[in-house]
């Protein structure tokens, strides 16, 4: 071959790679969308740029930041799969309403991307509230569970009863040691539901009967429940405004050592450790507590991502979700902004430990978690528990008229839907 040949071929060649490469480049990556609540954009912001830079030219993954507000992150994400054709591939969404979601038909199985070894590392607790009728539709981003914070700087140990909590409490107050004894979420919101449950497991109560799917919101344990509540408000055992409490409040009485006791989520622990904290490195945590003493009680939380069947970018989506429930992912979330693992393996980690010393306690209130009824009807269902419990809580009714109310209007919300919780 000529020497003129050859340099035309070497020349073909090179036209031909940079045409390739030219193509390659141009050529659009798939982009996957995913609609989260404001908390969690915030704080998986640096972990997507690193997404995007380890799959530059495949997947570009965009996060729409979405109300802070957990109904109001609902409401946009329901407005927009009735619509149909939504712009997002994924959701971020809360425990309550895989159900929901499921049932109307808006979210893709899971199940062929993660298996039973998948499910094997997640943290007891953690592995709840994901699936809906034998079908894997979410995976967890972060667990969460509800707890109670006590001052170790005035008991030695916490409450196991109802009764010591109020004992401990008013001895406190009594001697001026605490303005306050318990401090915890009476506000008419999804936070009231969950105080709801914890208290209404600790008499021995159920919200719905796990075989029947009825109501059981007129009995013994639930009015008993609701009239412990009231009490704790009516003694001064927790102040009067707890009725206009969310987490937020809670947090900053008893973060301004106003309190012996809070109930809160986790995410708690940090900031109470923080300079401008008056109970700094006076805090241990523990479940709430129950009637026998015996039986804890906590209220299973956690944010989870699931697929949309409509979306057109399945695989990649997955990926995506994939990466952001990593176990690198969580570590860095953890030490980062505070939000709960969901790995078993890193309830002990060292590192992780060091940081927060109640992490094994986190993991052992998640062992034991109940979800909250697990039910396509559960937003209306959690509405009159609400509405029932604000009654009684402010003194517009007994105890008794407000769960008997809950009990009759939860009946027509199930008769309504043809008795299916």
């Amino acid at each position: 071959m000529s020497l003129g040949r050859r340099l035309l071929g070497g020349l073909l060649a090179l036209i031909l790679i940079s045409a390739g490469l030219a193509w390659s480049q141009l050529r659009a990556p798939e982009v996957v969308s995913i609609l989260m609540a404001a908390p969690f954009a915030d704080a998986t912001a640096p972990l997507v740029e690193r997404f995007n830079q380890e799959h530059r030219g495949r997947i570009r993954l965009s996060i729409t930041r979405g109300p802070r507000d957990t109904e109001s992150i609902s409401d946009l994400a329901i407005s927009s799969l009735l619509l149909g054709q939504p712009p997002y591939d994924a959701l971020l969404m809360d425990v309550t309403w895989l159900p929901k979601y499921a049932e109307a038909g808006w979210l893709e199985p899971l199940d062929p991307w993660f298996d039973d070894s998948d499910l094997a590392t997640l943290q007891d607790g953690a592995n709840l509230g994901n699936s809906y009728e034998g079908k894997l539709y979410r995976w967890p981003l972060v667990a969460d569970v509800g707890m109670l914070y006590w001052r170790t700087d005035l008991m030695a140990s916490p409450p196991e009863t109802p009764e010591e909590l109020v004992s401990i409490s008013r001895e406190l107050q009594t001697t001026d040691q605490a303005k306050y004894g318990f401090v915890w979420q009476g506000r008419q919101y999804e936070g009231l539901s969950c105080d709801f449950v914890e208290v209404l497991e600790g008499f021995g109560g159920q919200w719905l009967d796990p075989s029947t799917g009825e109501p059981r919101l007129d009995s013994n344990a639930a009015i008993a429940s609701a009239t412990w509540l009231y009490e704790l408000i009516n003694s001064g055992i927790s102040p009067k405004a707890v009725t206009n409490f969310a987490e937020p409040e809670s947090l900053q009485a008893f973060k301004a050592g106003d309190a012996a006791f809070m109930r809160n989520w986790p995410y708690a622990y940090a900031e109470l450790q923080k300079p401008d904290s008056a109970v700094r490195g006076r805090v241990a945590v523990t479940t709430m507590v129950s009637q026998s003493g015996e039986q804890p009680t906590a209220t299973l939380g956690s944010w989870g991502l699931s697929l949309l069947n409509d979306s057109p970018h399945k695989s990649s989506a997955v990926e995506a979700i994939r990466y952001l429930t990593s176990e690198a992912a969580q570590r860095e979330r953890f030490l980062n902004q505070g939000y709960t693992p969901t790995s078993a393996a890193l309830f002990a980690d060292p590192e992780l430990v060091a940081v927060s010393p109640v992490l094994p306690d986190i993991g052992r209130a998640l062992s034991v978690a109940v979800p909250r009824p697990p039910s396509p009807l559960y937003a209306q269902l959690s509405d009159v528990v609400q509405r029932s419990l604000s009654a009684v809580l402010t003194g517009e009714q007994s105890a008794e008229q407000g769960m008997k109310a809950a009990q009759s209007n939860s009946e027509v919300i199930l008769q309504s839907a043809g008795g299916q919780a």
